[in-house]
């Protein structure tokens, strides 16, 4: 029985197959330098939005809105260093004696036995616990979270208009509304005033509970009418 050969011709050189590898020397130099052009470029964006995000947070480091920022940190921490730092406790004090002569007439009579620049000590103390007792509430929300991540959300929040050296900021949290009013000082910003209704109220009550011996008659009608202010706010 005759058996078939298969034969095979190891001369034929077979065609290469197409690829990278076989591409001339001189085209895979032009796609090095694509690569090494889209690379360069690529390093400059990074390069130009790191740079421009730095500029960014200097430029907002200097604002009002970074320092609402370090005192919400700071109220979460209950770092009362910081807290007194940004809060300017004798001044907002005094706006709130203009407050509540504003609002109750009796307090007229009583503007002759107190001194805004002389508080007493009790007033103020009961002005700023009971302050950093609200904004720990409304800001609560923010325990925990880095401080990048609060500094970015408060303009969220809060609605700042500045003119020069004081702003005045709107913020809003849970459906209440505070009204601030900050003045810079120095590298940072300070809030001088507050006004929300709540706030005042207390420190009209501590006022009250403040007054001398020999204005009981004041003292009378200003709680009179303290409890008729807050009846109509409720």
């Amino acid at each position: 029985m005759k058996r078939n050969r298969i034969v095979i011709n190891f001369d034929k050189q077979s065609s290469p197959a197409r690829g990278v590898g076989s591409l001339p020397r001189s085209s895979r130099g032009g796609v090095g330098k694509v690569l090494a052009l889209i690379a360069a470029l690529l390093v400059l964006l990074v390069c130009g939005v790191a740079g421009g995000g730095y500029l960014w947070w200097r430029h907002y480091q200097n604002g009002p809105a970074y320092s609402l920022a370090v005192l919400v940190d700071a109220v979460q921490r209950n770092d009362k260093q910081t807290i007194d730092a940004v809060l300017d406790t004798d001044k907002i004090a005094a706006d709130f004696v203009s407050q509540i002569r504003a609002r109750v007439p009796a307090s007229a009579l009583w503007a002759s036995q107190v001194d805004v620049s002389r508080l007493p000590p009790k007033v103020k103390d009961t002005l700023r616990d009971q302050l950093v007792k609200q904004l720990q509430q409304l800001t609560d929300v923010a325990a925990g979270k880095p401080f990048v991540i609060i500094a970015l959300a408060v303009p969220r929040f809060a609605d700042i208009k500045q003119n020069g050296n004081t702003s005045h900021a709107a913020v809003t949290l849970q459906d209440e509304q505070i009204q601030l009013t900050m003045v810079a000082t120095g590298d940072h910003w300070r809030v001088t005033a507050v006004q929300d209704d709540k706030l005042a109220r207390v420190i009209a009550q501590a006022m009250v509970n403040t007054l001398p011996l020999n204005g009981g008659r004041i003292q009378d009608e200003l709680q009179r009418q303290l409890n008729d202010l807050q009846n109509r706010n409720r």
